[in-house]
């Protein structure tokens, strides 16, 4: 059968979007992304916090905010009025797909809790994203990023060994937390399939972030052992690092002992595949200092393009230290396409986002509209409630 490439895998489907700042605006834009109406609701005169998170602001409107707003109709209502209560209530009963992350509390003042949107919407899956959950002693705790990636160890493990403790260089907690909304909310909507009622979503940032601790997280659980900060090293691999050319860093990040074998040939050094201190990974672990002295006075003696020639060449996993100038620009050599421009050229209206990494050959992805400005649709929205 042909793929009909028009057709968008969630189509036809309405989120009521009430989140701001990150986590919830990146799962409902991944939404957009899919095919969705998402219709995203904002106060009056200020709109989501990331309006304000600038410099740089392009064009007026905050970098921050256009990085996760595309795909969306912006509504302002003042939730605190009738007016702006009976729009949200309309459109949540209506809705596919509620998201919101309120202070524990708000949406039952407002009317718009779970149970008193499913009572008149059985179908709704409506996601709920809190910083420590919901219904326990963190229920009335802020959880913004920076305070989850202390709290919840990942700052603890991140950093140069024997350094200060340091936060990954992006929100990392709320995309974790976004891409786990994204995927408990479609997994919601399959249910619904077969039972034909929707059902409650709680994703908190704290548990999120546990999660993506993965390994390190299991050795903990497992062995009680505490991981700690090793800078670029891998805590049961190596080599796995990074290491200084004569020009500018490079990593290397071997995976197993082949991989060390053809390393150890491109080097000029075959003896260390061989050598007892050296010839598993175990034993690599143990001795990484030795070997990481004997690596990197070799690389040492040749500039980083000679060295990443001569890997690529013997399929040895590395690469450069890029800067996201760089990044980009070796993302589109190797033709992975990552941006797209959306608005009106012409009228001066075009912004740059970087492209969904979802490649679904069927139902694409699109970029339908350009990130909303504030209240722009809001008669729009308002005409298609009967308000």
């Amino acid at each position: 059968m042909a793929s009909d490439l028009s057709q968008m895998a969630l189509q036809g489907l309405l989120v009521a979007d009430f989140s701001r700042v990150l986590a919830g605006p990146f799962a409902t834009m991944l939404l957009g992304d899919l095919g969705a109406d998402v219709v995203k609701i904002e106060r009056p005169g200020t709109g989501d916090d990331t309006r304000s998170w600038g410099p740089p602001y392009v064009g007026g409107e905050s970098a921050y905010f256009l990085a996760v707003n595309r795909n969306k109709r912006s509504v302002a209502v003042d939730l605190a009025s009738s007016t702006g209560r009976d729009l949200a209530r309309r459109l949540a009963e209506k809705a596919d797909v509620v998201v919101e992350n309120f202070k524990p509390g708000t949406m039952e003042r407002l009317g718009l809790s779970y149970e008193q949107v499913s009572a008149a919407n059985p179908a709704v899956v409506y996601c709920t994203i809190s910083g420590f959950g919901t219904g326990g002693a963190g229920a009335s705790l802020l959880g913004y990023d920076f305070i989850v990636q202390a709290v919840g160890g990942l700052m603890h493990i991140t950093g140069p060994e024997r350094g200060e403790p340091t936060k990954v260089g992006v929100a990392v907690v709320d995309v974790l937390s976004g891409l786990f909304a994204a995927n408990a909310i479609l997994a919601g909507l399959v249910a619904r399939c077969a039972t034909g009622r929707g059902q409650r979503v709680d994703i908190d940032l704290m548990s999120c972030l546990l999660a993506g601790l993965v390994n390190q997280a299991s050795t903990f659980v497992t062995t009680g052992e505490q991981p700690r900060a090793i800078g670029n090293r891998h805590p049961a691999i190596a080599p796995y690092e990074m290491f200084e050319a004569s020009d500018r860093p490079v990593v290397i990040a071997v995976g197993n002992d082949s991989q060390f074998a053809a390393l150890a040939a491109v080097l000029e050094m075959p003896w260390l595949a061989s050598d007892e201190r050296f010839a598993t990974n175990p034993s690599r672990v143990v001795n990484r200092e030795e070997l990481s002295l004997e690596i990197g006075r070799r690389l040492g003696e040749e500039t980083a393009a000679v060295w990443m020639d001569r890997f690529e060449r013997a399929h040895v996993p590395s690469g450069l230290v890029n800067d996201i100038g760089e990044a980009f620009a070796l993302a589109q050599r190797l033709g992975l396409n990552p941006v797209v421009h959306l608005g009106d050229a012409s009228a001066g209206d075009e912004v740059a986002q970087v492209a969904d990494p979802m490649r679904l050959h069927s139902t694409p992805v699109t970029y339908r509209r350009r990130p909303p400005r504030l209240g722009e649709h809001t008669e729009e929205v308002m005409r298609e409630l009967g308000l």
